[in-house]
């Protein structure tokens, strides 16, 4: 087939293809939860949303055949079979995606790339062949009926916003969904807010875009067919940036549909505005979710105020994630350090904050400037940029010159994770979110796979890890405190040994 397509050009009205979608392999990331993952046997956290979605907006009559390099490795007859390559990605995948498309250049094979890693820097990869990028439902078909007459061009980029009717539902038969922890689906896209080091804005505008809620039932509906039954992760940039859309459609939609459905559990991502609306909280808990990552990023006014985040100013973020664990949400945190107005005193700030708050999962990295954000651009004009940020927000680099010391910045950095994710001090704060945390009605069974982690956990953490003696104090604390949330305690015991071997790397 790619013979004749060099030969022939366009291509004939209903004539097959075979399509491989490839995802790029992740590195051991905190978010990556590879070590966590090995408790309950599953090979990757999510499934590749992005590329299942436009595998359902190809043409029906072409043959497809998905490849997450996190589940799977790709093989050479997965390469034999293909005709065309379509491969997506965000930042942090650059190295591996590089790998895929030199082995797909060597195959011969025509590649067509979109997605974050590639709307940024496509300039980074030459070899590709047509660069689809910004949202797939304004470029992709403009590519799609070029390449389709034989004419298409290398790149293809829009900035309008499409109204998301228009995002078909992923094509969930294309991955083994047993091998992954969790679902994602998409609500909305856009964000209101408009923090300096966020690229949000610049990729998916301001204004909240959402789909009809029968199109998230839909969407939810076509995962319980195929057997889906634990958590969903909407992967909305800020779940509450609509809250009337969410107080009088999304949720009680949602909250009708686990009456039917009460299996599955949800989480996402959202501002601490939430705090504000006891409401919206109690409705969202009804609905079914548990956990909420919020970005925090510092307590320190001054810094909040240079980046923008207005929506955190003037507040008491301790009391503000507290309430919310009250309503029965686990709150995850996002934190940052490195801006210009931080002090050598806020290292020690953040431990305190971390701690007092109870946030267990609490992701700290030192600030970058991803491409398309007002940092970016501040940086280039003050010439601190030094190149491209890595997509890890952990990893302990920054693609800025800080106003910091950079050893004192580093070292700084070093003795926060050293410090939060240490057994003593980590199972202190799960401890203290333990106490504060509202166990939400109708929680999820116990499943085989739990019971499975469960024992793992005996041996790995409790007889020959470091953080045992740790590890069996809190199962006696929360046999005897808090009995019913035992399950999440052995969930975030075994979260803190994969923190600990991720951050062991970084600060090493």
């Amino acid at each position: 087939m790619r013979h004749r397509l060099a030969m022939n050009g366009a291509l004939r009205s209903g004539e097959a293809m075979n399509i491989l979608l490839v995802y790029p392999e992740f590195p051991d990331t905190f978010w990556s939860f590879k070590h966590a993952l090995a408790f309950i046997h599953k090979r990757a956290t999510l499934p590749p949303l992005g590329l299942l979605t436009v595998a359902a907006m190809l043409p029906s009559e072409w043959d497809k055949r998905v490849v997450d390099l996190n589940v799977r490795r790709l093989r050479h007859k997965d390469l034999e079979w293909a005709d065309c390559v379509f491969i997506s990605g965000m930042v942090v995948q650059k190295a591996s995606a590089k790998q895929v498309i030199e082995r797909c250049r060597q195959a011969g094979l025509t590649v067509v790339a979109g997605g974050p890693l590639f709307t940024s820097d496509y300039a980074s990869f030459p070899d590709v062949d047509h660069f689809v990028l910004n949202e797939a439902e304004v470029t992709l078909p403009r590519f799609l009926e070029a390449f389709r007459q034989g004419r298409a061009e290398r790149i293809y980029a829009d900035t309008t916003f499409p109204d998301m009717k228009q995002t078909p539902i992923p094509a969930w038969h294309l991955a083994d969904l047993r091998r992954y922890a969790s679902m994602s689906i998409q609500f909305s896209r856009g964000c209101p807010f408009n923090c300096d080091f966020c690229n949000v804005p610049s990729l998916f505008g301001h204004r909240v875009r959402t789909k009809p809620v029968e199109q998230v039932i839909a969407e939810l509906d076509s995962l319980y067919a195929a057997g889906w039954r634990r958590e969903v992760f909407f992967v909305d940039d800020n779940f509450i940036g609509n809250k009337h859309i969410m107080k009088t459609a999304l949720l009680p939609a949602l909250i009708e549909w686990r009456r039917k459905n009460p299996d599955i559990a949800f989480f996402t991502e959202a501002s601490i505005n939430l705090a504000d609306d006891a409401e919206l909280m109690e409705l969202m808990v009804k609905a079914g979710f548990n956990e909420v990552f919020i970005g925090i990023e510092t307590p320190d006014e001054a810094s909040l105020a240079e980046c923008s985040k207005h929506q955190n100013k003037n507040r008491n973020l301790v009391e503000d994630v507290k309430r919310i664990q009250r309503a029965g949400l686990q709150v995850q945190g996002g934190f940052i350090v490195g801006f210009d107005t931080d002090l050598p005193s806020i290292f020690q700030r953040q431990i305190d904050f971390i701690q007092k708050s109870g946030i267990v999962t609490a992701m700290v990295g030192l600030l970058q400037a991803p491409p398309g954000t007002k940092l970016y651009e501040r940086m280039k004009r003050e010439g601190r940029l030094l190149g491209q940020s890595t997509g890890d927000n952990v990893d302990g680099t920054t693609n800025i010159k800080p106003l910091m010391n950079v050893d004192t910045l580093r070292e700084g950095y070093r003795r926060i994770l050293e410090h939060i994710y240490s057994p003593k001090h980590y199972y202190k704060r799960v401890r203290i979110f333990l106490r504060e945390y509202k166990i939400p009605s109708g929680a999820h069974r116990l499943r085989f796979p739990e019971v499975m982690a469960f024992f793992r956990s005996l041996y790995m953490l409790g007889i020959i890890g470091k953080e045992r003696f740790n590890y069996w104090k809190l199962l006696f604390w929360t046999g005897f405190c808090r009995p019913k949330l035992f399950q999440l305690a052995v969930t975030l015991a075994i979260y803190g040994y994969h923190f600990r071997k991720t951050c062991e790397r970084h600060v090493s």
